[in-house]
């Protein structure tokens, strides 16, 4: 009997109660090999994962790869069973005809042996649409039971920032959980914006549970996470595309796990993200996403709307930007009041310029407090307005005899006794913090020259000169039709 060479292939699920363990399969691979004079050349695993779909197993892809060779290194692929190799029954036979006609390798089952005629390749098929039957069935017993594990509030997945798992229980992780709780509360009631948010976790050194960066995308999957106000949603998303199913296909229940947030936060958070789910304010948007040191800031002098950027190429091969209405774009302005990034920016920097050399400059003052450095006398402030629509609310329920007397008196009088408390709080910020009463022109042309200086350099990046612009100035207007250019300057106290 003449050597063979084969590869081994070894497959263990999740979720497949007969299997065995990927030692055993190994090993019965290696007895099977020893006593038939074959070689194995090497063996590939995919552990924990599904036979239903070859491309989401990276050993199998590899092992196909090799064998598909043209220097034919394989003889036969050596599976403990054909369910190893398979159970989608279609790509079973597209895998092993391609294997078998084009390569000449068969796939062997050790523990299923077929005789080489027609009712072998009958009993392949059957035996194929066996393990597809079953696999069917098992993942169908898999997803009712964790709908039912749903609709008890039992958590499922992995564990969302601000949790650990213990004994396949959610139990908080107090440091993580202490940052969870500060970004709603700077999300939902200091109104910072998620890219703020992000740089602010960012600065301080955090990270997502995965070790990276917080980006946009993972501040707002936390902030819409009904798990950290104690509640499950579950299948909510098709897993193959991440879609959204119908309202109806969800389950949400009562969790089972403590919550790190309260259920008004929870809900004033996803208020604030309908209302701003489309953002407008330029300051949402990342200077990263930028093609040009101006976007962002230059405005449509028609509708106002921002110009929008896209990369050109002069004959030379040199890039540039050209700014169009975004408006226009979408039939909601009657010109597109292009202008080349060429024609801006000399324009800008003259502007600029004139400014700095006239020394005098008109500008508005921002009240704007950088991430690190959140306003608490705003926040103080939105509180006692709050308190107003309060007081309104009890002194209706009285009106229409909700309430008695006696509990009317007894909520104005909690009410007065936190607007008493607020009203010191801000009394103390702002002996402590006086506003400046000299005029800050001086510091706003000194900020002028500083980014000025950015901007004719060559060592900042499109980038660098982005955000440092976008700290002194709030939009540009440039009217080609009549050469003329403003720019709208701020200064944040």
């Amino acid at each position: 009997m003449s050597v063979k060479y084969a590869y081994g292939y070894i497959r263990v699920s999740t979720h497949d109660q007969e299997e065995i363990s990927p030692d055993s399969q190994e090993h019965l691979l290696r007895d099977y090999a020893a006593k038939n004079n074959i070689v194995i050349l090497k063996i590939f695993t995919d552990l924990g994962i599904s036979g239903r779909k070859a491309n989401k197993r990276p050993g199998f892809q590899e092992m196909i790869g090799l064998a598909k060779g043209d220097d034919h290194p394989a003889d036969l692929i050596l599976v403990w069973k054909f369910s190893r190799f398979a159970r989608n029954q279609e790509e079973s036979i597209v895998y092993k005809s391609l294997l078998k006609k084009q390569h000449n390798v068969d796939v062997v089952s050790v523990s299923e042996p077929l005789s080489d005629n027609p009712f072998g390749s009958l009993i392949e098929r059957i035996i194929e649409w066996m393990d597809e039957y079953y696999s069917i069935r098992l993942s169908g017993e898999v997803l009712r039971g964790m709908k039912e594990n749903a609709a008890r509030g039992a958590f499922q997945g992995a564990a969302p920032f601000g949790y650990k798992t213990v004994d396949k229980t959610l139990v908080i992780d107090p440091e993580k959980a202490d940052i969870v709780r500060h970004v709603f509360n700077m999300y939902a009631n200091e109104k910072l914006s998620v890219f703020d948010i992000a740089r602010y976790l960012n600065n301080l050194g955090f990270r997502t549970i995965r070790g990276n960066l917080f980006e946009r995308r993972t501040v707002e999957y936390m902030l819409k996470n009904p798990t950290y106000c104690g509640m499950i949603h579950w299948n909510k998303t098709e897993n193959a595309t991440h879609s959204i199913k119908n309202k109806d296909e969800w389950i949400v229940s009562q969790g089972q796990h403590p919550s790190i947030i309260s259920q008004e936060l929870f809900d004033a958070t996803q208020e604030r993200l309908k209302a701003t789910r489309r953002p407008s304010r330029r300051r949402e948007r990342p200077s990263s996403t930028y093609k040009h040191w101006l976007s962002g800031l230059m405005k449509c002098p028609a509708c106002g709307k921002t110009l929008s950027a896209c990369t050109q190429k002069r004959v030379n091969g040199e890039k540039y930007a050209y700014f169009s209405c975004y408006g226009y774009a979408h039939g909601q302005c009657d010109k597109a009041h292009g202008v080349s990034s060429l024609v801006l920016e000399p324009e800008v920097l003259a502007g600029i310029k004139e400014v700095l050399d006239a020394g005098n400059i008109s500008y508005e003052l921002h009240d704007y407090r950088p991430t690190e450095a959140v306003d608490e006398r705003s926040i103080i402030k939105d509180r006692l307005n709050s308190l107003a629509s309060k007081e309104e609310r009890i002194k209706a329920s009285y009106r229409e005899g909700i309430d008695t007397l006696e509990e009317y008196k007894s909520n104005k009088a909690i009410l007065q006794k936190e607007r008493d408390n607020l009203e010191e709080q801000l009394k103390e910020l702002e002996g402590q913090n006086p506003e400046p009463d000299q005029d800050p022109t001086g510091d706003m042309l000194l900020k002028v020259r500083s980014v000025y200086d950015i901007l004719i350099s060559d060592s900042y990046t499109y980038v660098q000169k982005n955000e440092a612009l976008k700290q002194i100035v709030d939009k540009i207007i440039y009217d080609k039709e009549s050469d003329s250019l403003k720019i709208y300057f701020f200064l944040c106290r």
